[in-house]
């Protein structure tokens, strides 16, 4: 009898432990969907300052940007320099960190999460070109994150899924596109699918998701691609948006792994050196883009790329130029801010390029949606994410194997550059042990991203 009482507790406890841990994580998952709905209206708001100051007076952003420039980027490497760059490659280093045991608050905290959001919209107030996507993979995944510490002791979980679920929530949350964030779990984030962690993955990025469209209702984020039937006509295309998107977007990853791979070149001494002045002079950069662009290089890219998807308006043939470089320029700066939209808003510039310099019997939406594709996993070497955040977008199912082709395409020319992105990235984030005493005693590892390149 007092055998069959013990299992009966032992079952219940286990039950209890069981149903504990599911709450906690489907609240943690509305909690990471409310704050990525929460960052992404007030990047709209910022993005919608910026746009009235500088219709109002078109010399602001020469001011404005270096500004709040210098200010974020203070603000960033005083108080939270975990919060520095897009966030995906710190979410790679913290389920890395987790998976030997390493703490991880550094790069994912409930601190890091606010500054991220905080200082990732006034970047937008500033015009930078950066988008809020990456970060919201930081965001949620600090969500998560801070939910392991109310969950049961004999959990079956690791913290390492945990920050798995959240980053891939925080990706569905952002573009509207559930199955694309379990891709970008597989494909980015952790590399492989555990049949323990399947089961949270996935209903995180419900709950999350559901919570996104149900404050913001179910959007398509860069608007809708209609595309008729194009049959063999669409193979010539493909192969030239490949290849062209393969080598810009394979040299734009080159040009962002330049300053951790070569950190003795001259400019990134000097901004090692003073990283202010180089923030004012990186918003200065920005500002001058935006005024030759007639403000198309200005923000994350959303409002120029929707426009010229829905026909309202037509980008210049320099609008692919100036996005990239204006880009880059955010990046280099070290402030919050991820290059997701930018990258989507280049291949919408440079698939409208194409449709008008070349046609081969496909229209703008075709090129654009190709392109669109095409940059995104050259830039990230992600190539079925991408084709899945591009699909989402187009209205019908025409293009599947197309958006496919051209991201693999893509992706291996871009492969011929470097390796792939935010896995290098993430290198940059792992503490490094300090040289060895003549004692052989072990010492003291510097915090996770500490000297971390912006």
């Amino acid at each position: 009898m007092r055998a069959r009482d013990g299992l009966a507790w032992l079952t219940n406890r286990r039950l209890r432990q069981r149903w504990q841990m599911r709450a906690v994580l489907w609240i943690a998952a509305g909690a990471a969907g409310l704050a990525v709905v929460a960052f992404a209206t007030l990047a709209e708001h910022a993005l919608a300052l910026f746009d009235m100051l500088q219709r109002r007076w078109w010399w602001s952003p020469f001011l404005l940007s270096p500004a709040l420039g210098v200010f974020v980027v203070w603000a960033t490497r005083r108080y939270v320099p975990g919060a520095a760059g897009s966030g995906i490659p710190q979410v790679v280093a913290a389920t890395r960190l987790a998976a030997i045991g390493r703490p991880v608050t550094a790069l994912l905290s409930w601190r890091v999460a606010s500054a991220k959001v905080a200082l990732g919209s006034l970047a937008l107030v500033g015009g930078f070109s950066a988008g809020r996507e990456g970060p919201s993979v930081q965001v949620a995944a600090s969500v998560l994150q801070f939910a392991n510490r109310f969950l049961p002791n004999g959990r079956t979980l690791r913290q390492s899924d945990l920050i798995l679920a959240g980053g891939a929530a925080g990706i569905a949350a952002a573009f509207n596109t559930p199955l694309a964030g379990i891709v970008f779990a597989v494909e980015e984030l952790g590399r492989r699918l555990e049949s323990r962690t399947s089961g949270v993955l996935v209903s995180t990025i419900i709950i999350s998701g559901l919570v996104a469209i149900a404050l913001k209702g179910n959007y398509t984020y860069f608007g809708q691609l209609t595309v008729r039937d194009l049959g063999t006509a669409v193979w010539l295309p493909t192969l030239i948006a490949g290849i062209v998107c393969g080598v810009g977007g394979g040299l734009f990853s080159w040009l962002v792994l330049w300053p951790q791979r070569h950190p003795m070149f001259g400019l990134w001494a000097w901004r090692r050196a003073h990283p202010l002045w180089f923030a004012a002079g990186c918003g200065l950069v920005v500002a001058g883009l935006g005024w030759v662009s007639g403000g198309t290089s200005f923000g994350s890219g959303y409002a120029a790329a929707s426009q010229a998807i829905g026909g309202q308006i037509t980008l210049e043939w320099h609008a692919p130029i100036t996005r990239f470089l204006a880009t880059l320029a955010t990046y280099f700066s070290g402030m919050p801010g991820g290059i997701f939209a930018p990258s989507l808003a280049v291949g919408t510039a440079v698939g409208s390029d194409l449709s008008q310099w070349v046609g081969l019997g496909i229209d703008a939406h075709a090129w654009i949606a190709l392109c669109m594709a095409a940059f995104l996993a050259a830039v990230t070497q992600s190539p079925i994410t991408a084709a899945i955040i591009v699909m989402e977008m187009v209205n019908g199912h025409q293009m599947v194997i197309s958006l496919m082709a051209v991201a693999f395409l893509s992706k291996t020319v871009s492969g011929r550059f470097g390796p792939e992105l935010y896995q290098e990235l993430a290198e940059g984030w792992m503490p490094r042990p300090a040289p060895q005493l003549e004692t052989n005693a072990e010492p003291p590892a510097r915090p996770a991203g500490a000297t971390a390149p912006h």
